[in-house]
């Protein structure tokens, strides 16, 4: 069964510097993006339910329907009451540099080029300030320490409040943070995506930087709602995922099943147990759910209400050991691409 979920979502600081947030963020990007067609009516109305149950962070990125993503939040803030809207955070990406046709070329972590996306960005969602501005992948090509202190020019501005990072490794979050102060690492954390927590997580917390984690359901693997033979739209990302193929997937789902009986033993759902486990990871950690529909949305923030002791813990631990999922998870050019993996 589904819990019901709070009316009003309790907040976590995001790190030392950061704001006050809701403890659950939506991760709009599925609403655009990705895992194929989308329904606008429903990806607004669950931008709204967030709002209406407390959910303060909207995730976004400029680069997510090369622009579609920020319109719709743009369109989701300006039908919301002013009360969600005075309450809504905003969390965006930049710096990937895409094609016409939907492919990635790399990314653009110039100076010049960050108060580029940061000007268009601004127009497209309709205000004067970003709440958390980052670059999406670290350019190999750039310093860090220049595209970080050119968001601290951002901020000195005005145009942004704080400053994130995005998949970066222990040693470039040091270097960052070395120039300005960095409110959060948004980074994959999840059950059967836990490297972060040898190097990266424990650097962050002595530097006194927040988490945001996305895929806390591995897209929808560990969700409890994909199945074997679930066919997947073209353009959806999980088609050429690693852990969504042949005898991983069967693995991974494998996995699920255990996950599932523990789940059901404390009469929660499996996406509840997942994203409750990395709420249970830390105060200083903000999972971030990608619900593109309000059952989906309702389902997550009931996992607000699922607390785990640690006979749970430990039940979870031994139904998905760490690096117990088969598969990596990112294709391997894309893989390439991450400081946090090297």
């Amino acid at each position: 069964m589904t819990t019901t979920p709070k009316t009003s979502v309790p907040t976590r600081p995001l790190g030392a510097t950061g704001p006050v947030v809701s403890a659950l963020g939506l991760g709009c990007m599925g609403m655009s993006a990705l895992y194929g067609e989308s329904d606008r009516a429903e990806s607004i109305a669950t931008i709204h339910a967030a709002l209406d149950a407390g959910v303060t962070l909207l995730d976004t990125g400029d680069f997510y329907g090369m622009g579609h993503n920020e319109l719709l939040i743009n369109e989701a803030l300006r039908t919301a009451s002013a009360a969600a809207r005075e309450q809504a955070l905003t969390s965006v990406k930049f710096g990937a540099l895409r094609t016409v046709e939907g492919g990635f070329t790399g990314y653009d972590g110039r100076p010049a080029a960050v108060k580029n996306f940061a000007a268009y960005s601004l127009q497209r969602l309709g205000t004067d300030h970003i709440d958390v501005y980052r670059i999406a992948r670290v350019d190999p090509d750039v310093p860090i320490e220049e595209t970080v202190g050119a968001i601290a020019e951002l901020v000195e501005a005005g145009h942004v409040r704080h400053i994130g990072l995005s998949e970066v490794g222990a040693d470039t979050l040091r270097r960052a943070a070395a120039v300005a102060p960095i409110a959060d690492l948004q980074i994959e954390y999840s059950l059967v995506s836990r490297s972060v927590e040898e190097k990266i997580l424990p650097t962050a917390r002595e530097l006194g930087i927040g988490v945001t984690a996305y895929g806390v359901l591995s897209r929808g693997l560990i969700s409890g709602h994909f199945t074997r033979d679930r066919e997947l739209a073209p353009g959806d990302f999980r088609g050429m995922s690693p852990r969504f193929q042949g005898e991983n997937l069967d693995r991974n789902l494998d996995l699920v099943d255990r996950l599932r009986a523990v789940a059901e033993a404390k009469g929660v759902t499996v996406a509840q147990t997942a994203i409750a486990w990395v709420l249970a990871q830390g105060q200083d950690i903000v999972p971030l759910v990608g619900a593109r529909r309000r059952d989906r949305l309702a389902e997550a923030l009931g996992a607000l209400d699922v607390t785990l002791d640690a006979a749970d813990l430990a039940a979870i631990e031994e139904a998905v050991p760490a690096g117990a999922a088969a598969g990596a998870r990112y294709p391997e050019a894309q893989m390439a691409h991450l400081d946090s993996e090297h």
